[in-house]
Order: structure tokens, then sequence, then C-alpha cells
């Protein structure tokens, strides 16, 4: 460690650079070497509203933590180092790789004083290429609602669907009735004919009756 901060305070900076390292999954590492004051604000303030933490530290105590860890950060630590973490936005939404990464990305083109030197993505080592490429994904919100319309698009169509469906049921029974093909036409034609059978049973009736009246005479008679 380094001479002229008292122990403790080194060892509570160590104590902070390894817990968050341990906690975000993500760390990228910078060289802000030229960035005047109000640069380095608003490089901090793009990172907090993105969910990030921009955080200087000696090298010196990085490189304990880093020891301590295991991490592959070793030839990283030269020059003057900030390192981004992922962490929460103000709205208390957890930040993501991609947001950290497009945010590092853009202020860098913008800035040249501000040199990316590399990270970690879930304690995997990442070359500046692979930030830059991470940049490229579109952040989590956007995949989400990409996701999102993907699943709602089929089921909008379900539904208009379902809405088309008493109207394309109500021109298919129109167009039966204008055919003639209503399923209750034959039966009011075939109606007459059952009454006329009732009526045939109804005239043979008397006739029986007339027989039978017959044989009760001549059975008086004899």
């Amino acid at each position: 460690m380094s001479v002229g901060e008292p122990r403790s305070e080194k060892v509570a900076v160590v104590d902070e650079v390894r817990e968050k390292l341990s906690a975000s999954d993500t760390a990228i590492l910078t060289e802000y070497r030229g960035l005047d004051v109000p640069a380095m604000a608003e490089l901090r303030k793009a990172l907090r509203e993105a969910g990030g933490e921009y955080k200087v530290y000696k090298n010196t105590l990085v490189r304990v933590a880093v020891d301590e860890l295991g991490l592959d950060l070793e030839d990283l630590l030269t020059g003057p180092t900030a390192i981004a973490f992922v962490g929460e936005r103000p709205d208390g939404s957890a930040g993501d790789s991609v947001s950290i990464a497009k945010v590092l990305k853009d202020f860098a083109k913008a800035n040249e004083s501000l040199v990316i030197k590399g990270g970690l993505l879930d304690e995997k080592r990442l070359t500046v290429a692979e930030i830059m490429a991470l940049a490229e994904i579109a952040p989590r919100e956007e995949l989400l609602a990409m996701l999102a319309g993907a699943i709602a698009a089929p089921m909008q169509q379900f539904a208009a669907l379902l809405n088309a469906l008493p109207q394309n049921l109500a021109y298919a029974l129109q167009a039966l009735i204008d055919e003639g093909g209503a399923p209750g036409a034959p039966a009011s034609v075939e109606a007459p004919a059952v009454d006329e059978a009732d009526a045939e049973v109804a005239d043979e009736a008397p006739a029986v009756d007339e027989a039978t009246d017959t044989e009760n005479d001549n059975e008086e008679e004899e």
C-alpha cells in the first residue's frame, strides 16, 4: 500500500473495491488523464442516469483487491484509473452492462481524454473491442419492448380474428338465405303431407264403426 494515507483508510478503500467488484457483474476500467472537473462531473452524471457508478482509485489499492479476488486486471492498472461499475438508476431500477458500455463509448468519442482500457463481465476479461461491441447491443428496455411487441402481435391478430367472426357468420347466414338454402325451408313444405295422412285416418274411422254396428244387429236378429 502507498505511503501518505492512514492504514485504516487504505484498508477501507481496498474493502470497497473488493465489494464493488464482487457485487457488480460488470467493471470497465478507464484512464481519465486530461479530463477536467466539469467533464468528469458530466461523465459521472451520465453513468448514474444509466445505472452506473464511476469511482477513482489508486492503482496500488485496486491491485490488492484484484489479487485477493484472483481477477485478471493487473496489466490494466497503469496511469490514472477510474472504474465504472453497474449499479442502480435514480429510480431504483437496475442498470445493465450495455447501457454503461454505451455511455463510456459515446463519451470517449466526444472526449479523447477518456481512454477505455478493458474490463470484466461476470469475472471474465473484456477487451476494448468487446466493450465497443457490447455498447452496440440494444439496451435492456428496448429488448424487452421488442419481445413484448413480438408476443403482442399474434395476440392482436387473434383478437381481430375473433372480432371478425360474428360479422363473417352473419354474411354466411345471409348468403344461405339468399340462395334459398335455409335449413328450415324443407320442413314447411312437408308439413301439409302429414296433415293429409291424418285426414285419411279420420275418414276411415267411421267405416270401422259402421261394420261393428252391422254385426251387432245381425246377432240380435238371430
